[in-house]
């Protein structure tokens, strides 16, 4: 996790995406299951984060594949732990 203040990498950001689609598909699936919307758009709409999840899953592993190969997480470059230390602090 990034120190506060400090601006979101690119990995942190494909997480937050995947959270909040992976959630927005559960309360969709939940409102198509207890209340049947009738409304012309619904059935276009509540697939969407469906979708959008396995996208963002993709995309957060990618980055963190590549983050991880790097050797130092990508916008850390003030981490006061050597390379070799990380699984020992961990």
């Amino acid at each position: 996790m990034s120190a506060p203040g400090s601006p979101r990498t690119a990995v942190q950001w494909a997480g937050l995406l995947l959270c909040w689609s992976l959630a927005l598909a559960m309360v969709s699936a939940a409102v198509e299951a207890l209340f049947h919307p009738g409304a012309a758009w619904w059935p276009l709409v509540w697939p969407v984060p469906w979708c959008l999840t396995p996208v963002a899953a993709l995309a957060w592993g990618i980055l963190r594949l590549r983050e991880r190969a790097g050797g130092r997480p990508l916008g850390d470059e003030h981490n006061d732990l050597p390379a070799e230390d990380w699984d020992q602090a961990a």
